[in-house]
């Protein structure tokens, strides 16, 4: 009797915990999204202001995330599949790439970032990493974020990773159906020579790939990040950032 009663408030523990993850998750990607919308935005602003209301959105993003990664640690392991050597090098693999566009994505001006317009009558709409994909930050998120997935191989891995990659990308989505509508005219410029998805612009001959566009301090940094990255992993995560 005592061993079924311990079961069941175990089995209790690991649903409320799971639920209050995967709240989490929906009220970070929701509230992103939601926020968003066109009709919710406008709505809001013309009766705070644009400041206010990104003032609230900054807290509410924040206030989520931290619920979201707080119920992550604390959430059970429920396995999906099982750890192998071969899963835990995806993200030593795809990072490099990952922070490169992050690194060179907040250097660069973006239209397709808050507060930023299309630059229509600009000689080049598209300058550096832009030609590589329109949404560089936004991409070197997902590349983290699933990277992380076959690695950790759980429900609450899936759920934390999935949620920020599906943030990411479908935001950067958005973001294209915002400008495309607001800013029709440049924004056929700008997306003539640019690509959702990365490298796509390229392969297609849209765009010109040229090592010249690109500042080399930006590669330096992204280095360094990855290098500071794997050398904390272990005392951040508890795990290696290397397989044994």
């Amino acid at each position: 009797m005592y061993a079924w009663s311990f079961s069941q408030q175990q089995h209790l523990r690991t649903t409320e915990t799971m639920g209050e993850l995967v709240l989490a998750a929906v009220l970070f990607v929701g509230s992103h999204f939601s926020l968003s919308s066109t009709a919710i935005r406008d709505t809001i602003t013309a009766r705070t202001g644009l400041w206010p209301f990104l003032g609230l959105y900054s807290v509410i993003a924040i206030a989520s995330l931290i619920w979201m990664i707080w119920a992550y640690v604390n959430a059970p392991y429920m396995e999906l599949w099982p750890q192998t050597r071969w899963t835990r090098w995806w993200p030593s693999l795809v990072m490099p790439l990952a922070l490169i566009l992050m690194a060179y994505g907040y250097a660069a001006p973006n239209p397709t970032m808050v507060g930023q317009q299309i630059r229509a009558a600009a000689r080049d709409p598209a300058p550096g990493i832009l030609k590589i994909t329109r949404h560089p930050i936004m991409w070197g998120i997902a590349l983290w974020a699933l990277s992380h997935i076959p690695a950790n191989g759980d429900v609450a891995a899936l759920i934390l990773f999935g949620g920020m990659a599906l943030l990411a990308l479908g935001g950067a989505a958005h973001l294209d159906h915002r400008r495309r509508t607001t800013q029709p005219d440049g924004w056929q410029r700008f997306a003539a020579v640019t690509s959702y998805t990365p490298f796509v612009a390229i392969i297609a001959g849209r765009a010109r790939f040229s090592l010249g566009d690109y500042d080399w301090t930006r590669l330096l940094i992204a280095l360094v990040a990855l290098g500071v990255l794997l050398f904390l992993h272990r005392w951040l995560t508890g795990v290696p950032a290397w397989p044994d």
